[in-house]
């Protein structure tokens, strides 16, 4: 039986190196966005009527095709209806993916936090910019049992070119 997550909505996933560090992860990214962050970057997430339904089968095809050629999933956005992306996050973890979820909130619902392995909070403004600023208001943590372990965010301060190529590297040989 498929039960369709309603309240969420993607396009295709696309394959992403940088915002995971040390992981290639598919990236789903969630229409009817509330946030509205002045300067963001994906305003046409903004729409409620964008993409399609993310079905539980729709998200399973997703996982299945890149099954052995992806290390995580990475969610932009979705916590605003934060039990049906609580149950994809389930289906990730129960593959043995690390989960990682984008969101311009500071916190993020306890149903969640036991579901991933790293989180990025904070809205984004554009005179602070975004995690590769040091500047920056928003933070990136790896999260442990449910719980804000640490700040990493330097993470995307210090990477280097170096280390996005070899992932790119990685996922190409095994494409």
């Amino acid at each position: 039986m498929d039960s369709c997550i309603t309240s969420l909505r993607s396009d295709s996933p696309h394959v992403v190196f940088q915002e995971c560090p040390g992981d290639i992860a598919l990236c789903f990214s969630f229409y009817g966005c509330p946030l509205r962050c002045e300067g963001c970057h994906s305003q046409e997430l903004w729409q409620t009527t964008g993409g399609e339904p993310l079905t539980s089968a729709r998200f399973e095809q997703f996982l299945d095709q890149y099954d052995g050629l992806i290390t995580a999933v990475v969610m932009f956005g979705g916590e605003w209806a934060p039990l049906e992306l609580q149950s994809l996050l389930m289906k990730v973890q129960g593959l043995g993916l690390k989960s990682y979820l984008y969101s311009g909130l500071n916190n993020v619902s306890r149903h969640l936090r036991p579901h991933l392995d790293f989180v990025k909070l904070g809205p984004w403004r554009t005179e602070q910019g975004g995690l590769s600023n040091p500047a920056t208001n928003q933070r990136f943590y790896h999260v442990i049992d449910g719980q804000l372990a640490e700040d990493q965010t330097y993470l995307f301060q210090n990477s280097t070119p170096t280390n996005e190529n070899a992932n790119k590297d990685a996922y190409h040989a095994a494409a």
